[in-house]
């Protein structure tokens, strides 16, 4: 039997879900908490495997409340369920340790179903969520290789290998995912780092971490 607490500041919505839930022989709500002081209480108390947690709530909102709910019990699964699809949002859920980002226009079936595949252990991301993270993911690698070009006056493939030096790839990985022989990489790698200013690759990475 899956264990569920739901957080939700509107009540009638959330008996709605767990109506919805209890319809699976395999799933028992818990306890509803109507905002993220209450999901914090009543996670330590219950110990429930799954929280699916609203973000927008009174006193404690459900991004705060999942980081602190996952430095205390980091066997709770925690799937956001929301109206928003922010693609700050999805990424402050996920970084925060939420297992999944789930809209509150998602059908009985699949819900009842992204339960299951959370508590199993996956990682629940519609591909319309998916999408927003690669999205924003993407501005933010551009953005940085727009600045990296710009500051420290790097050609366009120079800034795609110190990215990838960034991202922790080898070497090696760098040679073989541009297709360039261990000794250009080596060489572009080694001209990145005098145009930045440092002398290896850890220092390369605070480097380029730094840039605003």
């Amino acid at each position: 039997m899956i264990k569920v607490l739901l957080v939700d500041d509107q009540q009638i919505l959330a008996e709605g879900i767990k109506s919805v839930l209890e319809t699976s022989r395999d799933i028992k709500v818990i306890g509803i908490a109507l905002d993220g002081v209450q999901a914090v209480e009543k996670c330590a108390l219950l110990k429930p495997d799954v929280v699916l947690m609203d973000i927008r709530m009174p006193n404690m909102n459900g991004m705060v409340a999942t980081k602190r709910i996952k430095e205390a019990h980091e066997n709770i699964k925690i799937i956001v369920l929301t109206t928003f699809d922010d693609s700050d949002y999805i990424l402050s859920a996920i970084n925060n340790g939420a297992s999944g980002y789930l809209l509150k226009d998602i059908g009985a079936t699949a819900l009842i179903d992204a339960v299951k595949n959370a508590y199993a252990g996956d990682t629940i991301l519609p591909a319309k969520i998916a999408k927003k993270i690669t999205d924003a993911a993407a501005m933010v690698s551009s953005d940085k290789e727009l600045k990296l070009r710009k500051t420290f006056n790097l050609s366009e493939r120079e800034a795609e290998i110190a990215l990838m030096l960034y991202d922790g790839f080898t070497n090696r990985q760098i040679a073989s995912a541009l297709k360039l022989s261990d000794g250009t990489a080596r060489n572009y790698i080694s001209a990145i780092y005098l145009k930045l200013g440092v002398d290896g690759r850890l220092a390369a990475v605070e480097k380029i971490r730094s840039l605003k």
